[in-house]
Parts: structure tokens; C-alpha cells; sequence
């Protein structure tokens, strides 16, 4: 195949252009699968572009599980499509080439059948789509119209690109995506997670352009997922970033996250934002500051609960995302202008959710309530302790866990979380964890369905103590904003007040139930039978999202005896999001 190659066919009422170059500015060419409307015309565009092989369906390895259990789970997902073409994580074309639209894939570079260093989200990499947006809209098939849509890899890249304004692009859509790659995925609090090196090996270097012949195989086309070229393992090697060492060497949030993350204030054209209350460890904390933090003045909010990847597919995600591009690609079409700013849906147990209109985030009425430690009895109380409390653990035991006591009405919690923490450390470091639970009136602790892990708490939160600093400037009381720039390692025994970001959540706690924040040294654990994910970790109440690098947390810092204080001159708290009924 010579690299200015490419085929066209029509196939399921649509046209397609397979393996399309598109060239970058420094010569490396990246490959399109472009559907189109049979016909002359000129139509907007939903474009994606990402690392996970455009050639490679949804219902493969190793995402065929998944696809099994969300098409049984919502038949409305497979109905309506020959599913031929349903890749992870992207909108399927046999649902939007009839309604208009133009659906563009593209390999990222060093992905799939693109050429070049697989190095993800990196600055080069948003100048990559840039590129590809406007080349998109100089394509006598566009009406210069893009927008951009697909969940996590293919939603966090749209922040990025965004940020750099190409005049082609009219309006993002990412579904559950960060924006911070520091905080939201590489370091939580400061404290490393060992998720994205899991990741980049099990999804993405399995699809690295120039493993050619040992790599999958493209059913619609024949064609080599990863390219025709067969590169050696050194020579792949050599090709790919290697993230899990790069996390590792980068402690602080420094140039090298910051390339891997959007300037959300540069960032002006419509949005609709899509979040899931159980994205702990990924994804919800920037899909939300996204939409709060954009300096856009057409946002819209929508948050959700279940799997990470469900409701993008079903009827109710695709007509929610069809009538947003409806009105801002094709000229104001449809009834966008009736969506109120913010759609929620509350969260109840038993993984039952209320829609819910509101105007903005934070909501406006939240009742900021602060619930005093005290640790002393295992209690959180409205009353502050009249004398010092203190109670110590062990760091990597199973921690302190302080209760509520049961409910006396129902109580809606929605909206940010954040605790005021006192502790002494017998080291001269501290790993903080924080698990927000809920328990009912038996004493059994109520999991949620999160969006990768199957039984999860209500929200985590984690901060290193030598990261505490904070950022006056950026932090809020319910939300703390750390820089982490540098350390400031502790004096041991001495007592020092940490400010804790717990991710925002949704939960109606139903008359009887109790509350109940549990602080630890090491990742949260539910003590139940876990299942195995795709990405070979058992789901054990945190997913695949754990803190155990013993590099990162050696064993004479972090294996230590943590003491909370609280009481006169320190009061420990944590502050919750109290929301009234409408008036």
C-alpha cells in the first residue's frame, strides 16, 4: 500500500472512504475512515481521534465483554444498526449518516494504521487534531461545520484541542473526559496512580501502528488494524512513550503535565459536558470543572450514573448529543434552546436515578453543612468537640471510620465534597485516602454501579501530605486547590491541617441510613468477591484506579501511624452539599 492510498465504497447506505492520509506538518501522515450520505451534498461533521484502532470493532477483544453485557443490559444500544461498524468509545455512523451528518475516525499518530510515535495527549497530539479538524472542513462533502464527540480518550482530547480554537470546530461534546491529567488521572492529591501504565499497555500499545501482521485484523476491510509495516519490538519500543516510568519521574506538576492538559479559560465555542457520579479515580472531576471552569458562555451540563461507557450509546445519550450538534452545526436546527443549562440525574440506592432541570453548578441553594469529627467516639456530629479528640492508625490497617448515626429525614447531597483534616504523622510523610460511604438501617454498606467499578463507594478523595499546600487564588471551601509543586515533608508528632478535595457526587440518603467517612492510609476496600476487569485488576471498591507503586509510597514513609486531631484549634470537618427541595 503506498502512502497516498485509500478506497471508497458504498456499504449500509452510507459512503465510505476508507484508510484516508491526511499529512501533518512534519510529514507523518494519519489515516481517516470517513462516512458519509450517499449523494452530492455538503453536511457537518462528528469527528473522533484516538488511540484505539479505528479498524478494530466494539465487539472484539478486549472490549467484547463489555459490548455483550451493554447490549443486554440496553437493547436499545444494538437496535436500529448492523453494529458493523460500533467501535469503542465513538459514535456508531449507521445512527447519524441518516440524519445528516458526516462521521469522521481518525488514528491518532502511532495508532492503528497512523504513522509516527505513539505518545498520548501530548501537545503535539492536540496540533495533530487541529490539523485534521480543518482539513476536515476544506473537504467538498463539509459544510465547514465539525463537532466533536466520544467518551474518555476520545472526550479528554477534545478539551485540549479546544483550547486551541481551529475555526472549523463549532461545538464539543465530551462524555466523561479530564482536562487535568495531573489531578484527575496521573496523581491523585499528589499520590501516583498505577492506573494509566495498566492502561497504555493493555489498550493502546495492543493497537501500535507497525505491529502489522501480529495485530488484528479488520473485518470489514481485510485490512491490518496496526498498519502494514511489521516493526520488530525494539524498533515499537522505540516508537511509544512509556508512561507508567513517566508518571513515576514526574512528581510534580510540572511542564510535562501541563502540556497533557487544556487551558479550560481559552476555551469558547458551545459545550456540552457529560459526567457520571461514580467516575472516582477518572474522569468526573474534570468533566465537571470543564463545564465551570470554560470561559464558553453556551455550556450545558449533563450528569449521570451507571457504566462509563453505557449511555453514550443509548437512545437517551445519542438524541441528547444529536439535538446539541442539530442546533449549533446546522444553523439552529431543532429545540437546543429549551435545554436547561443543567441536567442531573440524582442519585438514589439501589442504582435508581431522578432527572432533574437546575440552572447551574454548584447548585445555587446548596446548604453548605460542616460535620465535626470526632474521632475519639466515631462520630461525625454538627457540634465541633468542646475538648481535643485524638485517635491514632495504622496507615496501612483499616483506618478510622466515623458515622452519622442514621438519618432522622431524607437528605439530598449533591455537588462537591471537601474535608478539613488535623493529623500527626510518626514520619515525616502522610498518604491520605478518604472513602465516603453509606450504609442502611441493618449495618450493610449500599455500593454503587460507578462508572468502571461495579461497587463503589459514594466518592474518594486522597491527598499526600507533603503536597498540602494550597492555592488560595483557585481553591474554594468545597473545593481545595493544590499546586503541587513542590514537598514539604513533616515534622513527626507534629500536628498539621490538610484540605482535602473529596470528588463531587450525587446521593439521596434515604430516613435510617447513616453517613460514614472512612480515612485510611492506602486504597479503599469493600472486603467482597471483585470482579475482574478488561485491564486484568480485581475490582475491589476503588476499580482499576489504585495507589500501590512501592516507589512512589515506600514502606518508611507511608507504613506509618497516622493520628487525627480534632476539637479547639483544630477542628476537623467535613463539609457536604445539602440540597433543599425547590421552593
Amino acid at each position: 500500500m503506498t502512502r497516498s492510498s485509500w478506497k471508497s465504497e458504498v456499504r449500509d447506505n452510507m459512503r465510505i472512504d476508507w484508510d484516508v492520509p491526511i499529512e501533518m506538518d512534519d510529514g507523518v501522515l494519519l489515516r481517516a475512515d470517513v462516512f458519509r450520505p450517499v449523494g452530492e451534498g455538503r453536511f457537518p461533521t462528528i469527528a473522533s481521534m484516538g488511540v484505539y484502532g479505528k479498524g478494530l470493532p466494539f465487539q472484539d477483544p478486549p472490549y467484547d465483554k463489555l459490548w455483550e453485557q451493554m447490549c443486554a443490559k440496553y437493547p436499545d444500544v444494538p437496535k436500529g444498526s448492523t453494529n458493523a461498524y460500533q467501535n469503542w468509545e465513538v459514535v456508531d455512523p449507521e445512527k447519524w449518516v441518516p440524519e445528516g451528518y458526516t462521521v469522521i475516525r481518525i488514528d491518532s499518530r502511532g495508532a492503528g494504521r497512523s504513522e509516527g510515535r505513539m505518545d498520548c495527549f501530548t501537545d503535539r497530539e492536540a496540533k495533530d487534531y487541529y490539523d485534521c479538524i480543518e482539513w476536515v472542513a476544506e473537504q467538498d462533502w463539509s459544510n465547514g461545520n465539525v463537532g466533536l464527540a466520544g467518551i474518555s480518550y476520545y472526550a479528554s482530547n477534545q478539551w485540549q484541542v479546544a483550547a486551541l480554537a481551529p475555526p472549523a470546530l463549532k461545538a464539543i461534546c465530551p462524555w466523561e473526559g479530564f482536562n487535568d491529567i495531573y489531578r484527575e488521572a496521573h496523581r491523585h492529591g499528589g499520590i501516583l496512580c498505577t492506573f494509566p501504565g495498566k492502561w497504555f499497555h493493555k489498550q493502546a500499545t495492543i493497537v501500535q501502528y507497525g505491529l502489522g501482521s501480529r495485530g488484528p485484523v479488520n473485518p470489514l476491510t481485510g485490512q491490518q488494524v496496526c498498519g502494514d509495516e511489521d516493526l520488530g519490538d525494539d524498533q515499537l519500543s522505540a516508537r511509544r512513550g512509556d508512561i507508567a516510568a513517566e508518571v513515576l519521574e514526574h512528581e510534580f506538576d510540572d511542564r510535562y503535565h501541563r502540556d497533557r492538559s487544556a487551558d479550560l479559560a481559552k476555551i469558547t465555542i458551545p459545550i456540552l459536558s457529560a459526567a457520571n457520579w461514580g467516575g472516582q479515580g477518572l474522569h468526573t472531576r474534570g468533566t465537571l470543572r470543564g463545564f465551570t471552569h470554560s470561559a464558553s458562555d453556551k455550556k450545558w451540563l449533563e450528569v449521570h450514573g451507571r457504566e462509563h461507557w453505557t449511555l453514550f450509546y443509548t437512545d437517551y445519550g445519542r438524541q441528547l448529543q444529536k439535538r446539541f450538534f442539530d442546533y449549533f452545526l446546522k444553523d439552529g436546527e431543532g429545540d437546543w434552546e429549551h435545554q436547561p443549562p443543567v441536567l442531573l440525574q440524582v442519585r438514589h440506592p439501589g442504582e435508581h436515578f431522578v432527572e432533574r432541570a437546575e440552572h447551574e453548578w454548584p447548585l445555587a441553594r446548596t446548604e453548605w453543612r460542616s460535620l465535626h469529627l470526632h474521632p475519639a467516639d466515631g462520630r461525625l456530629s454538627p457540634e465541633a468537640p468542646r475538648e481535643e479528640q485524638t485517635r491514632s492508625y495504622a496507615a496501612l490497617g483499616e483506618g478510622l471510620t466515623l458515622s452519622t448515626g442514621p438519618f432522622e429525614e431524607e437528605t439530598e447531597l449533591t455537588g462537591p465534597v471537601a474535608c478539613r483534616l488535623w493529623i500527626a504523622s510518626d514520619t515525616e510523610d502522610a498518604d491520605i485516602f478518604l472513602a465516603l460511604r453509606l450504609f442502611d438501617p441493618d449495618g450493610e454498606e449500599v455500593l454503587f454501579h460507578g462508572a468502571n467499578e461495579p461497587k463503589a463507594p459514594i466518592s474518594l478523595g486522597w491527598l499526600r501530605a507533603s503536597h498540602r499546600k494550597l492555592d488560595a487564588e483557585q481553591s474554594e471551601p468545597w473545593a481545595p486547590y493544590h499546586p503541587h509543586r513542590e514537598r514539604e515533608m513533616l515534622e513527626p508528632g507534629q500536628v498539621y491541617p490538610l484540605d482535602i478535595e473529596i470528588w463531587p457526587t450525587s446521593i439521596v440518603i434515604p430516613a435510617g441510613y447513616e453517613l460514614k467517612l472512612t480515612i485510611l492510609g492506602r486504597d479503599f476496600e469493600h472486603g467482597l468477591p471483585g470482579a475482574m476487569s478488561h485491564l486484568g485488576v480485581e475490582m475491589r471498591g476503588t476499580g482499576f484506579f489504585l495507589h500501590d507503586n512501592p516507589s512512589d509510597r515506600p514502606a518508611e514513609l507511608f507504613d506509618n501511624t497516622v493520628t487525627v486531631f480534632s476539637g479547639p484549634g483544630h477542628d476537623s470537618f467535613l463539609l457536604v452539599p445539602v440540597i433543599p427541595e425547590k421552593g
